[in-house]
This record gives C-alpha cells, structure tokens and sequence, in this order.
C-alpha cells in the first residue's frame, strides 16, 4: 500500500523578505500570491548610498520590502521563480530570503498563514 500524504499535517512556515524597486512591489506581490500566500506587507525602504553615487550609477534607492508568510515546503520553488524574474523583468532586480519561523499563537492563525483548512 502507497504512502499518503495528510494534507492537515503540520507545515511550517517561513518569513521571505523580498527586496525590489518600489514601482515593482505590485508586481511581485503578485507573483507570490500566486503560491498559497495568505499574508503580504510592504514596507517603504530607502537604500543607504548617497544621491550623487545614485545618479552617476543610474540606480534607484527607493525599495520595497515584501514581508510574506510562505510554507516552507514552497520555499525552493517560490526562491526560484523571483531569481527568474529578476533576470528576465526589465528593472525587475531584486533580492529575497526567507527566515523560519519558530511559532505562531493560536491554531487559526496557524490555519490562515498555511492555507491549512483543516
């Protein structure tokens, strides 16, 4: 007899920051939902270099910081689409990492953030 998977067991989350221009927070935003994301949040950043260096590299220093709750089994795959879309989307570079995520209090904030409706 097969193994079957218990789609209620436990799964454990993740905290991804994703880091791009502030005019592409939508879009990757986006992009994430797409993976079973119940919870989003962008923060306006602002970078550290001077605006002369800015200018003379042509670069931005207003970011977004995406703050998304994934499940950690969707982790490689969802690292993999941004990498890919910062490669291929004009202007679309970026950053992103994704730190565990040790507890969550109550078993129905639990459910939302794992898109667990058991």
């Amino acid at each position: 007899m097969a193994n079957t998977v218990n789609e209620s067991a436990i799964k454990k989350l993740k905290l991804l920051f994703t880091v791009v221009d502030r005019n592409k927070g939508e879009f990757y935003m986006d992009v994430l939902s797409q993976f079973e994301v119940n919870f989003q949040t962008v923060v306006n950043g602002t970078g550290t270099a001077n605006s002369e260096v800015l200018n003379m590299l042509g670069l931005n220093n207003h970011k977004a910081v995406i703050i998304s709750v994934i499940r950690e089994d969707l982790t490689d795959t969802i690292l993999k689409v941004l990498e890919e879309k910062f490669q291929t989307i004009r202007n679309g570079k970026g950053i992103a990492f994704a730190v565990p995520m040790s507890s969550v209090i109550g078993v129905n904030i639990y459910r939302f953030l794992s898109n667990n409706q058991m």
